[in-house]
This record gives C-alpha cells, sequence and structure tokens, in this order.
C-alpha cells in the first residue's frame, strides 16, 4: 500500500461527511487513509469516497465498518492490508445500515448501486 496513509489521522467523523451536510443517506462508508475523510461507499446513492479521491487525488481507503479491516487503492484497483488507522476504527455499531436512520427513504434498495 501507498506511503499516503497516515496512522495519527483520526476519522473526521461517525458518517459520511457530505450526506450529513447535504441530508442524504448511505449504504456504507469508507475512510480515506490520508485525511480521515469519511464518504459513502459506491453502492451508495452519492458515492462520496470514490468523488473524495477524485477532487483530492488521495488514492486509499478503508472499510469504515465494523468488523471490516480491509484497504483499497483507487490508483492501482487493488484491494490489500494496511496498519491500524488512529481511532475510532469503524462507525459506532449501533449505527443503522443503511444510514442515518431518519433519512433513509423506504425504497431505499431501489436507489443504491449495485
Amino acid at each position: 500500500m501507498s506511503t499516503s496513509i497516515q496512522t495519527d489521522v483520526p476519522p473526521s467523523g461517525t458518517g459520511c461527511a457530505e450526506c450529513l451536510e447535504t441530508g442524504g443517506w448511505w449504504f456504507h462508508l469508507r475512510r480515506c487513509a490520508e485525511c480521515g475523510h469519511i464518504g459513502c461507499c459506491d453502492t451508495s446513492p452519492s458515492q462520496h469516497a470514490t468523488a473524495h479521491y477524485r477532487s483530492t487525488g488521495h488514492p486509499i481507503i478503508q472499510s469504515f465498518e465494523p468488523g471490516e479491516d480491509w484497504f483499497w487503492d483507487y490508483a492501482t484497483e487493488e484491494a490489500g492490508s494496511g496498519p491500524e488507522l488512529a481511532p475510532p476504527t469503524s462507525r459506532p455499531e449501533s449505527q443503522t445500515v443503511p444510514g442515518p436512520a431518519e433519512a433513509v427513504p423506504a425504497d431505499w434498495r431501489s436507489k443504491i448501486h449495485r
């Protein structure tokens, strides 16, 4: 994995930064390993994690889901492992999936990317 991983940078929050700002919702969360930005995955309607990579050039993300520690490198399109990042290492287990609960539409399954 890349040298752009910063193990001392905490995550930006417990949910997708852009979705929280706009009242949106996400399916799963991803964490930028360089700056800590939390964005929603490519299954999510807005795909903010990929948008963050495209706008910043930060290529490495890690899953921000409980029990998952895999990394993805957008530049090489390869999965891998990496060092433990600053805590917390996942969203709270009590947080709904999809989330946040108050923003998820009843027909959310028809709105995700597969």
